[in-house]
């Protein structure tokens, strides 16, 4: 009996990371038993060849390494996070929650292709994470849509708060806004949850609102939220 795996996505600054400790937060406080799993695992040494890419060792722009060179990267690191950590649980029919994906490299890594080859670029992820390599599909994938000006504001904010510097992904505003186009196109291809981080007058929704609004698709459409 397999379990439920539920996955936040989005670009850089989107707040996917805050949305998916509030749901996390709530289903503990409810007393619900889950898994949680937040990708990439920086700390263990399937993530090595991240690290490298990241840190701009194989070049300072991400096109330095092509999309499926570096795909490949962030599935072995997710292989090796299935084999020893969570596939026991969720195959005994537990719920996973999980910060980023396969769906990862949909968005951060089809946006250096053209428009035109992205469509066989997620056939082919698809085929290789989860057919190739045996991952689990999710239920579920909360897509946060965060226009890329606003990201970019906030992930500077963030950098001057903490008084560091993001990855290479983070420090391209150009690459950013590729993976923002990217991500909605494999929001539409792969039927992903999308839901809007701005109103309709441009403004960032607050961060209650856009929990809300998740806490209330999950219910509804994956499983049964008490």
């Amino acid at each position: 009996m397999q379990g439920k795996l539920i996955v936040f996505e989005g670009t850089d600054g989107s707040g996917k990371s805050t949305q998916f400790k509030l749901l996390c937060d709530r289903l503990q406080a409810q007393g619900t038993a889950f898994q949680r799993l937040v990708f990439p695992q920086y700390e263990e040494p399937s993530s090595a060849l991240i690290r490298m890419y990241l840190g701009g060792e194989f070049g300072a722009h991400p096109s330095d390494v092509n999309a499926y060179a570096a795909s490949t990267f962030y599935a072995v690191d997710r292989y090796a996070a299935w084999k020893k950590i969570w596939s026991k649980g969720y195959l005994a029919g537990g719920l996973v929650l999980s910060d980023r994906y396969t769906t990862s490299n949909a968005v951060h890594q089809g946006g250096k292709l053209p428009p035109e080859e992205q469509p066989a670029f997620f056939d082919w992820l698809f085929d290789l994470e989860y057919r190739k390599l045996g991952l689990p599909q999710p239920d579920a994938v909360i897509y946060l849509d965060m226009p890329t000006e606003q990201s970019v504001r906030l992930l500077r904010s963030r950098e001057n708060a903490t008084h560091t510097k993001g990855d290479i992904h983070e420090v391209d505003t150009a690459y950013l806004s590729l993976c923002r186009q990217t991500a909605l196109r494999a929001a539409e291809h792969y039927g992903w949850h999308r839901v809007s981080c701005v109103d309709e007058l441009g403004q960032v929704r607050s961060i209650e609102a856009l929990h809300q609004e998740i806490w209330t698709y999950l219910s509804q459409s994956v499983f049964t939220l008490q």
